[in-house]
């Protein structure tokens, strides 16, 4: 295959490209031509009154029947085309915007900061005076596919993670989830919101310390990814810490909001929660095992191709994640199980890359110590290939995800001073709570395991939309979240990647 080599631009140069590709991009995306028809040229003019004679309902022919439902139809066709047209624009226009967002990594960054950034920028254009873009953040479609980004993504994590050393770290990520969990919504829900928010209801204060209790995953998965640091036992006691937190995060919100709405909560929905989301993760991880390898069996019968590996894989994915949502938990989380479930083995029956095909005829003409380098290349390839197979999506649905949520912040809660000085209280809540959590984490680096737990994210604004949805938490109060959300997801990407390379270098 050709590759294509991009010219080096040298300042100005440069710049001026760049800038150029982003006026092409907002012009495209923020002014769509809309196309003529015949009433935009022709305005219908004012309704006058009938003659009575012309108020009765004539008779309607079949022909004339007919000649309408076509009319509808076309008229409904067009507006589906028009519909789905202007998507395909947004998608490229987030796209491109996130690969030029992507300058950061030459400032020792990770992507996914300027996917965030980006994000803001672009949905708070209107304060600018350009034309906002609430309609990508209004968008099923586009939500969807953010939605499907993050499936995708953790998915991607837990096939990159292995079951047996998740279990390694499994007693140090449930002290680390339970820690991280009690110790921030006990300081927002009984000392600091009190505090800092005197006079309130006490269901508000039960929300703003549930906010500050759910650790957004995605956000500290993707950095661990982007370092390669994905294997470190750091970055599995935080990704398994975080699946628990999901969990403990669904029953405190699901307690909160009961008291907020009826008073008090019984003990049997509380215990159905938490049996509910124990036996899912406990199950998925027993019955996959047992039933992955007679599965992929099955489909090889079918066929052994690429193709097949791919589908068997990907469906295996957004089947666990949708039994996870039917439960009442995360799609990310029967997403990440379904990562855990599959190893190499269970693609067995399916034809290896044609790389290893390649290399298995070099080696037979090669000599031993030669020939053991070569096989051993081939079972990495081998190993790898369903997460390289999974790669190309993960390029298309993630970097999605990642601007719509930081298009849904919203800068102007910044501008209000009272609510920013108590949000940077709350926000420092959000920061101590979990970093208490790297305590418990056992002889790892502490401070990493800490500064992975703290990005809230989405998770966070779900929590803040629910209280405000039922009328427990103000308006006010919603911003203090949302600038806590804003802090402490932008934040954190930079401060763990500073220490994750401090570590580096230590180990040198």
């Amino acid at each position: 295959m050709a590759i294509v080599q991009i010219p080096q631009f040298h300042s100005p140069a440069r710049h001026i490209f760049f800038a150029a590709a982003i006026g092409l991009i907002l012009a495209a995306g923020l002014f769509p031509v809309h196309p003529l028809n015949a009433q935009s040229i022709h305005p219908t003019p004012a309704a006058q009154p009938a003659p009575q004679a012309l108020q009765q309902e004539a008779p309607i022919s079949s022909e004339s029947f007919a000649q309408n439902q076509a009319h509808e139809k076309g008229n409904t066709e067009e507006e589906g085309h028009n519909k789905f047209g202007i998507v395909f624009l947004w998608v490229a226009l987030l796209l491109i915007a996130a690969k030029i967002s992507s300058i950061v990594e030459r400032f020792g960054q990770p992507s996914v900061l300027g996917e965030l950034i980006i994000g803001v920028i672009l949905g708070n254009l209107a304060l600018i005076g350009i034309p906002s873009l609430d309609a990508i953040k209004g968008s099923e479609i586009m939500n969807f596919l953010a939605e499907l980004g993050v499936v995708v993504l953790l998915f991607q994590i837990g096939l990159e993670s292995n079951i047996s050393e998740m279990q390694k770290v499994g007693v140090r990520a449930g002290a680390v989830a339970v820690v991280g969990v009690i110790a921030p919504f006990l300081l927002g829900t009984y000392i600091v919101g009190p505090w800092l928010l005197p006079g309130l209801a006490f269901n508000a204060y039960l929300f703003l310390g549930a906010a500050l209790t759910a650790t957004s995953v995605g956000i500290t998965a993707r950095v661990f990814q982007d370092l390669g640091k994905l294997q470190t036992p750091e970055a599995k006691i935080v990704l398994g810490a975080a699946v628990i937190d999901d969990v403990l995060g669904l029953i405190i919100l699901a307690v909160v909001s009961a008291i907020a709405t009826v008073g008090t909560v019984s003990v049997g929905a509380l215990a159905s929660i938490t049996g509910k989301a124990v036996a899912f993760l406990g199950g998925a991880i027993i019955l996959g095992q047992l039933l992955a390898p007679k599965i992929s069996k099955l489909f090889s019968k079918i066929h052994t191709g690429v193709g097949m590996k791919f589908t068997l894989a990907i469906s295996f994915a957004l089947l666990f994640a949708y039994l996870a949502g039917k439960i009442g938990l995360a799609a990310i989380v029967g997403a990440f199980a379904a990562g855990l479930i599959l190893d190499p083995v269970h693609f067995k029956y399916f034809k290896d890359p044609r790389v290893c095909h390649d290399m298995k005829v070099i080696a037979e003409h090669s000599n031993s110590p030669t020939k053991e380098e070569i096989q051993k290349c081939i079972r990495k390839y081998s190993d790898s290939h369903v997460e390289e197979l999974i790669e190309p999506v993960g390029y298309f649905l993630i970097p999605l995800f990642f601007v719509i949520t930081g298009m849904n912040v919203d800068i102007t809660t910044l501008f209000n001073f009272p609510i920013l000085l108590t949000a940077l209280g709350i926000t420092a809540v959000a920061f101590i709570g979990k970093i208490i959590a790297g305590a418990v984490a056992g002889k790892v680096r502490k401070s990493i395991v800490g500064w992975g737990m703290v990005p809230r994210g989405e998770v966070g604004l779900i929590f803040a939309t629910m209280g405000k949805s039922i009328g427990v938490i103000s308006s006010e109060i919603f911003s203090i979240i949302v600038i806590m959300v804003i802090l402490t997801t932008l934040l954190t990407p930079p401060i763990l990647t500073f220490l994750l390379k401090r570590n580096q270098e230590g180990q040198k």
